[in-house]
């Protein structure tokens, strides 16, 4: 039993200080920041520090155990959310570390020997001292915690059960005003176990056509007055900016391509599969795929059909990145592929416009007109303006019946009459036909951004930094042919800005500065780098009356349409005589059905999540035809054929375990809105910026 014991000390080790290394280090702070000193301080929490020494020593930590975990190192393009998460984890617990000094709470010597020598130690220690049948061996335990060797794992242990002390005490505090109700239990079980059937009439406000309905300017007006709270926008920047896009230069490429090439070359030379040299001379993966036309490029299609059976191809660039393919075999295939260009008409008001000038197109083409040319000119697609109408390959179920029908019949390099789709008019030239498959082995190396490209574009954006600081974003720009950007507004809670991506110290800088405002230095984003100007700003504000007119518009239609519904329900409940069936007959825009069965916390058959309608569902007599009430959709009439009884016995069994979920639950969400608040309320300082060029 001792070289047991023996052999599980480093484990014990290695638990304790895995699980402790965050406290660990936030605790230590004050010998960090003399080390490190102020000018070393990567922010602030309500005025205490978090050094640089602080923070990396956490993020290193942290990339330690998730290469330990998964194998790998975080990724480069991934570093810039992965300190995001470690300096929310630290700004958190600092946070929580000065709520539970606020209040006063503490835990004692005797708190911590009690819980590590109790009859229940902490489920971390536990883990390590298991017998064969998995159970916790109390005597391999005692026999480790006064092993000298684990003298430093202990002390650790001990701090570590005392921040968890610490925690739960805080924790039971801000919970001792948390409660569940037998109500809230009942109606958690009655949500999961109660069965309804149901049927319904309704008014259907959505079939109610605009022109039924008068909307006036005092009626929006109206509208807006009592609805002001829905107006009201917080303040908002916008930025104009360029962006420095970290990709992949030419020397990048030929760096991949070359790396490519040299496996291929030891691949000339070897014996072996084409798996084993590819794996054996790099670090990339074989692939082994059956490839249809339609997922190839036209370049790598090309080559693939004109190859023989155990050619390899490449390397080659694909939008995935520079590839090599070794084909096995060429499949025949059921399924017919077909390449197509086509133009298309859709944007002249009309059909029988569209079809005229379709057909005048066509009779363009039959005459000699470049089908290229009249698709960049005329053609109502994206695809007209860019490629001249080629769609590139396809194969069954990609493109509409109507064309996917015409464009299979076609014969390669004829062009058809125009046909219709729900799109508009297309005349379609099919360019070519494939019915076969490729049987192949290929590997691929992505096309990235070196470290000195991204060295070299950060410099790029720097200088463009501050030569538009000394003489003009706009002109700047336009002197060295970058594109400028605007992005939209933006508040100052936003994580992302749209366009941009995810960077709080860019928002930040937009709020913090004027419009006008230029970017001394270039901020990282998930793209590459961006030179920003403060381009708009505005403040709290309601939005005035002719501002929002024009929205307000639809929802006071909508709003009026529910009175007509109220009334035309009314009115029929009276008519109908107890059959629900019946009133489709008697008014216009009203619909009926059964629901089938539901539960109150799913969702209701043809219904959908309404909780009008479930709540009076759940409360009203079986048989008994209700007044209208007032859903999602308009106004319903109904009635329940079948509910089944509340079941004591099953709720007793199930109380418990349903209070239990409740209580995590709500504790759960009063400790995430508790903490929101709190980094709310906080100040925090965020200079990540001057170390990470964020």
């Amino acid at each position: 039993m001792m070289a047991k014991m023996r052999s599980l000390a480093p484990a014990f080790i290695v638990t304790v200080g895995a699980l402790f290394v965050l406290f660990m280090v936030i605790s230590d702070s004050n010998v960090l920041q003399a080390i490190g000193g102020r000018s070393n301080n990567v922010g602030s929490v309500n005025g205490e520090d978090i050094t640089y020494p602080e923070f990396m020593k956490i993020l290193d930590q942290q990339r330690e155990n998730q290469k330990a975990q998964t194998g790998r190192d975080v990724e480069e393009d991934q570093m810039d959310q992965f300190r995001e998460q470690i300096w929310d984890a630290i700004v958190t617990q600092k946070l929580i570390q000065q709520q539970i000094k606020k209040y006063g709470i503490t835990v004692n010597d005797q708190e911590v020997r009690d819980a590590i020598l109790g009859d229940n130690p902490p489920s971390f220690l536990k883990q390590n001292f298991v017998d064969s049948t998995g159970n916790f061996n109390r005597s391999l335990y005692e026999q480790a915690l006064f092993d000298p060797r684990n003298k430093q794992a202990l002390v650790q242990a001990e701090e570590y059960v005392r921040q968890q002390r610490l925690n739960e005490k805080l924790q039971s505090m801000l919970y001792a005003t948390v409660n569940i109700s037998e109500a809230d239990i009942k109606r958690s079980f009655i949500n999961q176990n109660i069965s309804i059937n149901s049927e319904y009439a309704l008014v259907d406000i959505n079939q109610i056509p605009d022109n039924e309905v008068k909307v006036t300017d005092s009626d929006l007006k109206a509208y807006y007055d009592k609805n002001t709270n829905k107006y009201k926008v917080e303040a908002q920047r916008k930025i104009k900016y360029v962006l420095f896009s970290n990709k992949a230069s030419q020397e990048d490429s030929l760096s991949v391509k070359r790396s490519l090439e040299q496996i291929l070359s030891n691949y000339g030379k070897d014996t072996s599969s084409f798996k084993e040299v590819v794996e054996t001379y790099s670090a990339l993966s074989v692939r082994k795929d059956t490839l249809t036309p339609a997922g190839l490029s036209e370049d790598v299609l090309g080559r693939l059909s004109k190859a023989a059976k155990g050619s390899v191809i490449g390397p080659i660039a694909t939008p995935q990145g520079m590839a090599v393919y070794h084909l096995l075999d060429v499949v025949p295939s059921s399924d017919t592929y077909v390449r197509a260009s086509h133009i298309l008409i859709s944007q002249y008001g009309s059909d029988e416009k569209n079809l005229e000038e379709a057909n005048k197109v066509y009779d363009q083409l039959m005459k000699g007109a470049s089908f290229e040319k009249l698709a960049k000119e005329k053609s109502g697609s994206p695809e007209g303006q860019t490629n001249g109408g080629d769609l590139g390959w396809f194969g069954k179920g990609m493109m509409v019946p109507e064309f996917e029908k015409a464009a299979m019949g076609g014969t390669v390099g004829v062009i058809q009459k125009p046909i219709k789709t729900s799109y508009g008019y297309h005349i379609i030239k099919t360019t070519g036909k494939i019915s076969s498959k490729f049987a192949v082995e290929w590997v691929v190396s992505p096309l990235k951004a070196s470290q000195s490209t991204i060295d070299a574009n950060s410099n790029t954006a720097s200088d463009f930094a501050y030569l538009a600081d000394k003489n003009g974003f706009e002109s700047e720009a336009k002197n060295y042919h970058y594109t400028v950007l605007e992005s939209p507004a933006f508040v100052k809670d936003a994580f992302v800005i749209p366009g941009v991506g995810p960077n709080k110290r860019l928002v930040g800088y937009a709020f913090d500065n004027s419009v006008g405002s230029i970017s001394s230095k270039p901020f990282k984003v998930p793209q590459g780098y961006v030179v920003a100007k403060v381009s708009s700003a505005s403040d709290d504000r309601v939005r005035p009356f002719e501002e929002v007119k024009g929205l307000i518009k639809p929802l006071a239609l909508r709003e009026m349409k529910y009175e007509k519904a109220k009334a035309i329900a009314e009115r029929i409940s009276k008519q109908m005589n107890g059959n629900l069936a019946s009133a489709p007959g008697l008014a216009k825009y009203v619909v009926y059905s059964q629901t089938g069965a539901f539960t109150p916390g799913g969702t209701v058959p043809t219904v959908g999540s309404d909780f009008a309608y479930i709540e009076k569902a759940l409360n009203l007599p079986i048989n008994k035809i209700s007044e209208p009430v007032k859903g999602q959709r308009g106004y319903y009439i109904l009635k329940v054929t079948s509910r089944t009884g509340f079941d004591k016995t099953a709720y007793g069994i199930q109380r418990n375990m349903l209070r239990d979920n409740l209580l995590r639950e709500k504790k759960s969400n009063y400790f995430n809105e508790w903490l929101a608040k709190l980094k709310k309320d906080a100040d925090i300082k965020d200079n990540r910026d001057m170390f990470f060029g964020q």
